[in-house]
């Protein structure tokens, strides 16, 4: 196991946490990281882009002019891909970008970027992101107390920590997520990383 430090909201400290070495600790796998992150974007492109083929394009019905006798080049349709207006060769069609990688692979790029903020001293735990009613005032006040303020930001949040959810979305530069769709893009995306305790534990729960 490893020690985490812990503060409360205003900025005081506020203990530590165990947390598995497995997890918070490890050597980075930076080519897991790289794949991950790869395979995340990938699936994000639309891959709407699309051209047409000559048999595609409207018009080129006729034969411009006879094959024999003009001292022209002989064609069969001004549609062909060496006219103007006319279709593409080998050009982009509709596709997706998405590939697999294994989940082993998935959860150890998530360890290693835990382990490389933790390392760098950029992971923070905070004990609690809990309001009473959503304000992005009072958040950006805690972000302040934290030292975190204009940092680009990942928040881990607690599943049930809806209103800090609230709070935190209009900060510029703020990406808060709760525990359960943590992913390797958002952890390394950023300039450090804020975690509440709960999602400490939950984070600990999935990846063990």
């Amino acid at each position: 196991m490893t020690t985490l430090k812990v503060t409360d909201k205003k900025g005081a400290a506020a203990g530590t946490v165990k947390a598995d070495e497995a997890i918070f600790a490890i050597e980075p796998n930076l080519f897991a990281v790289h794949q991950v992150v790869r395979s995340q974007m990938a699936a994000a492109r639309a891959g709407t882009h699309s051209t047409k083929t000559r048999g595609k394009v409207r018009g080129g019905g006729r034969k411009p002019w006879r094959q024999k006798g003009t001292g022209r080049a002989r064609q069969g349709t001004i549609r062909a891909p060496q006219w103007a207006g006319g279709g593409v060769v080998f050009g982009p069609h509709p596709r997706s970008y998405a590939f697999k990688v294994p989940n082993k692979v998935v959860k150890l790029a998530m360890k290693s970027a835990l382990s490389a903020k933790n390392a760098d001293g950029n992971l923070h735990v905070v004990d609690a992101m809990a309001f009473d009613k959503p304000s992005t005032k009072e958040a950006a006040g805690v972000l302040d107390a934290l030292g975190l303020k204009d940092k680009k930001l990942t928040v881990v949040l607690g599943n049930e920590e809806t209103n800090a959810f609230l709070s935190l979305r209009n900060i510029p530069r703020v990406r808060p997520i709760f525990a359960f769709e943590a992913n390797t893009y958002d952890l390394v995306d950023n300039t450090a990383v804020l975690v509440t305790k709960e999602a400490v534990d939950y984070l600990g729960e999935v990846l063990s």
